[in-house]
């Protein structure tokens, strides 16, 4: 584990990330994560017990165990970006089994990957780490290629195999978002009859997005995509850490019309520091009540120093923690197990704070 002199070195020029103290939106105005999470907000919810007990599992489980942070392995590539693009950097990973098997060694909270690479090893591993099984998928081998979620697995699948949680995707503002929002609410409705607690991967997809620049991982369009996924309940938002912000502003640009916003959103809700602009993604998450995971990107030459970065803004914002794959299983092994016993000790550190 990473000490707090290291994890400034590790930030390098971004270093005053950790001294950032004049957030737009105070911490006051947030439900915030904390030992006593589960208790503190879920169970004002309409989640039943079996779903409470799966969360609590979730947040007991591996080195983040009761510090109300979590660490996830995530590891859908497989389908998502194809099996040999993904795993040709590090092939030990074709075998579902080394996908656990990092998760358990790194100390992970949970791991989260297909119907198929889970249900292989449930019986061997289902009861000694949270499985959480994603039910929907983009793939990648149909010509032209297409964008869409569609269903690979079940919720009754996922129950069976004594996973403790489901994950599915949306891609929001797709031609195919209203399906999948309908799909996705009455499978997350579902889960929680079962006792399974449920994370949302909130993307945006359009190519209506890129102006200017990129706005798909823009704060202010990111935190909309975000609201929506916590109206169908979703327990845990997954989404990409902001890097710019603007986004209703540009494609309401030249005459044309979308959406709806207010400048407010840009003047006294966020600025363009990360911290800011991660914390906008929060406030829309019923101002916390609903937690924020962000995701670790792909994986680069800087690995370590990313995830650290993205750790310490999630953590400085309010987050819950970090959903971090490709940039540990592209590794080897115990270099993977780095990484992510790397970000969780920005979480363990209590030198790094809630701004």
């Amino acid at each position: 584990m990473l000490q707090t002199n290291q994890i400034q070195e590790l930030l390098g020029a971004e270093a005053n990330l950790l001294e950032f103290s004049s957030p737009k939106i105070s911490k006051e105005m947030l439900s915030l994560s904390g030992k006593e999470i589960v208790d503190e907000i879920f169970i004002p919810s309409d989640r039943n017990n079996r779903v409470l007990g799966n969360l609590a599992r979730l947040y007991n489980s591996g080195n983040l165990s009761g510090t109300g942070y979590v660490s996830i392995l995530p590891v859908d590539q497989g389908i998502e970006h194809s099996a040999g693009a993904s795993f040709a950097k590090n092939p030990m990973y074709f075998d579902a089994e080394n996908i656990v098997k990092l998760a358990v060694e790194a100390g992970c909270n949970g791991v989260a990957s297909t119907l198929g690479v889970l249900g292989i090893v449930s019986r061997k591993y289902a009861h000694k780490i949270p499985f959480i099984v994603k039910i929907n998928h983009n793939e990648l081998l149909t010509s032209p290629n297409t964008f869409d979620q569609i269903l690979f697995g079940s919720v009754d699948q996922a129950y069976e195999m004594g996973a403790a949680g489901i994950g599915a995707t949306i891609y929001f503002g797709s031609p195919e978002s209203d399906r999948q929002i309908i799909e996705i609410s009455k499978a997350f409705e579902y889960a929680h009859k079962k006792g399974l607690f449920t994370i949302l991967w909130c993307y945006l997809r359009n190519s209506d997005f890129k102006k200017d620049q990129d706005y798909h991982a823009a704060a202010d369009l990111t935190g909309q995509a975000n609201h929506l996924g916590v109206t169908i309940e979703a327990d845990i938002i997954k989404q990409k850490l902001p890097e710019t912000n603007g986004g209703y502003k540009a494609l309401n640009a030249n005459g044309n019309k979308f959406g709806k916003y207010d400048e407010r959103i840009y003047t006294e809700l966020s600025s363009e520091n990360p911290i800011d602009l991660t914390r906008y993604q929060l406030i829309n998450q019923y101002a916390g009540r609903i937690p924020l995971i962000n995701s670790g990107g792909a994986s680069g030459n800087n690995d370590i120093a990313d995830a650290v970065r993205t750790a310490v803004v999630n953590k400085r914002a309010g987050g819950s923690g970090l959903i971090l794959g490709r940039k540990a299983f592209q590794k080897p092994f115990n270099e993977g197990v780095e990484i992510i016993e790397a970000v969780q000790s920005v979480y363990l550190d209590e030198k790094i704070t809630i701004v």
